[in-house]
């Protein structure tokens, strides 16, 4: 564990991108099997790449977010404007979580949908609405769980989750 946390101090963005390329890609395989009922390889290796490279791309607004919707939650909190919580406390977890998904989250998901459109060279906006979903019945909960971690882990976690929910997603999208 000391290991990784040096790693993820020296590296905040690499180890972002790396952490949600693996990951988050896995989550998207995964979820293809459990649909398919099927451990066929789903996606060309060109594709896969591709859906890496997205991945890493957004881990950089997430780590991004992650501080910044921090900060901006504690601002509010000391401003009056939310009531004061103690950092990693459920209440501060939640403020920041519900404030980070409800503005950024709805950025992140129409975003992944664009750069999952272009290799496919298509419009695919069917279901977007549950991709928004997503956010309060699955994001906000699972941030929280996250901001009530330790900053150098919460990365990590968030990685986790987005294997998590291509699990989820998987099964209920089930043929």
């Amino acid at each position: 564990m000391d290991l990784y946390i040096t790693w993820v101090k020296a590296y905040p963005i690499t180890s972002a991108m790396l952490q949600f390329a693996i990951l988050g890609t896995s989550g998207e395989i995964i979820s293809k099997w459990v649909v398919q009922k099927s451990f066929k390889y789903p996606f060309t290796a060109l594709l896969t790449i591709w859906k890496m490279i997205v991945w890493a791309i957004l881990a950089i607004g997430i780590k991004l977010a992650f501080k910044g919707f921090t900060g901006y939650a504690e601002t509010l909190m000391h401003s009056g404007y939310l009531p004061e919580f103690k950092p990693r406390s459920l209440g501060h977890a939640f403020s920041v979580s519900a404030l980070m998904n409800l503005q950024f989250g709805l950025f992140l998901v129409i975003m992944h949908r664009i750069l999952d459109n272009i290799p496919e060279k298509v419009k695919n906006w069917k279901n977007l609405h549950k991709s928004m979903y997503s956010l309060l019945w699955f994001w906000i909960p699972a941030h929280t769980v996250t901001f009530m971690l330790a900053d150098d882990l919460r990365i990590g976690l968030a990685a986790l989750w987005s294997l998590a929910l291509g699990l989820i997603l998987g099964f209920y999208n089930r043929k």
